[in-house]
């Protein structure tokens, strides 16, 4: 009976975060059409040079640490240690945050530099305006790995799609009055870029609502147990117990265990990154040997146009990664080696089938799909190689 309830958690938070990801990624990829089709290829050019720049950037601020408290807290929980967790997610939201504020003064700081990286001057004012973002997203991430810790993925859920909502909606009002002002390419980008400092904003203040009613009910929950056991010699002696094991589990738990945890993951999920960063790097800086910087762009605009659709699928595989972080960590403190490997062996034909079929679907469409989403059908045949790299992303993600 308990493990089948085990289960059921597992299959429930993974249908929740897999649903909250489709709906937020076909709001994220929807925002490219009017982006591409109202501001022109070399808007999306920019955009899409920023935009993986942004995310390892994002990935890097993070340390991983979404993914350590999750653990840990998941760990404390099956402990019945509260304050523990609570304590946990202060600690790493302090870090992440400070983590993020470092990262994003450098990235303002450094746009010129970064900009002669790549090869394109266009792309400095995007690149200031994305630092804003990398302020506030780590943190809230922080708060989504507490409550996945505690196997409550609707706070995770309903913060993405307002994330990505409230991105999109001020990427499309600064697209619509900048395109009416006659703005440039480069500002244009800039403006859509600002959308992720706005999405992450909203985010954070769902989450922390949800950790304020999370407090608020905890509390009440201690309240009863302590009025109804005040009386019991018994119970004051466990709560007690619970009392020391929460502050020695706390000693034992500080920044450098968190880190040592956090870093291999946060290695491990910069290698979807670093491959789109290999292209930033080196296609507009090829593009533009032989002519201006804004028709470079434009044509890396075409090239990236099937980057959205293989996204879905990774951002659909790494919602459902998160699911079982907790539901590992939770079976290696209870010793049970055996839901370990089904676990480990369930999610890893998941991920495969699912990255097979989204890839072959995407090569056999990828025609109509450009035909239908941007207008034509210029970079049909390189949607087509891309799609494939979907497989490799899914099953990279829930290895690392």
């Amino acid at each position: 009976m308990k493990s089948n309830t085990q289960t059921s958690r597992l299959l429930q938070g993974a249908f929740i975060l897999s649903a909250a990801a489709i709906i937020s990624k076909l709001i994220g990829t929807l925002q490219k059409i009017p982006l591409q089709n109202l501001g022109g290829d070399a808007v999306f050019g920019i955009y899409n040079t920023v935009y993986p720049l942004y995310t390892m950037l994002l990935t890097v601020a993070m340390l991983g640490l979404p993914a350590a408290i999750s653990k840990f807290v998941a760990e404390a929980s099956a402990g019945r240690r509260d304050e523990e967790g609570r304590r946990i997610l202060l600690l790493s939201a302090l870090i992440t945050g400070i983590s993020g504020l470092i990262i994003g003064a450098i990235t303002y700081a450094g746009a010129p530099i970064i900009a002669e990286w790549v090869g394109n001057s266009h792309v400095m004012p995007a690149l200031r305006t994305s630092a804003w973002g990398l302020a506030v997203v780590p943190v809230m991430s922080a708060i989504r790995g507490y409550f996945q810790g505690l196997h409550n993925m609707v706070p995770t859920a309903v913060s993405q799609i307002v994330e990505q909502s409230v991105r999109v909606t001020v990427m499309i009002i600064l697209l619509l009055y900048l395109t009416s002002q006659g703005a440039g390419a480069e500002s244009i980008a800039a403006g859509a870029l600002l959308g992720s400092a706005g999405g992450g904003a909203a985010g954070l203040v769902i989450m922390l609502l949800y950790l304020r009613r999370h407090r608020r009910r905890v509390k009440q929950e201690a309240a009863a147990e302590v009025a109804g056991a005040v009386e019991s010699q018994r119970v004051r002696a466990l709560d007690a117990g619970h009392g020391l094991g929460s502050k020695q589990g706390f000693m034992g738990i500080k920044a450098g265990t968190l880190l040592a945890y956090g870093i291999p993951v946060m290695l491990g999920a910069l290698a979807m990154p670093l491959i789109g960063l290999v292209d930033v790097f080196t296609v507009p800086r090829l593009l533009s040997y032989d002519g201006s910087e804004v028709a470079a762009m434009a044509q890396f605009g075409v090239y990236n146009r099937g980057l959205p659709l293989v996204q879905i699928i990774t951002m659909i595989a790494t919602s459902l990664s998160v699911v079982f972080i907790p539901a590992l960590a939770e079976a290696k403190y209870k010793g049970d080696m055996k839901l370990i490997e089904t676990r480990c062996s369930l999610s890893l034909r998941w991920f495969w089938l699912l990255g097979l079929a989204a890839s072959a679907g995407l090569a056999v469409l990828a025609e109509p799909i450009n035909m239908a989403l941007y207008g034509d059908t210029a970079g049909s045949s390189t949607m087509t190689w891309l799609a494939f790299t979907a497989v490799g992303g899914t099953v990279s993600i829930i290895s690392a």
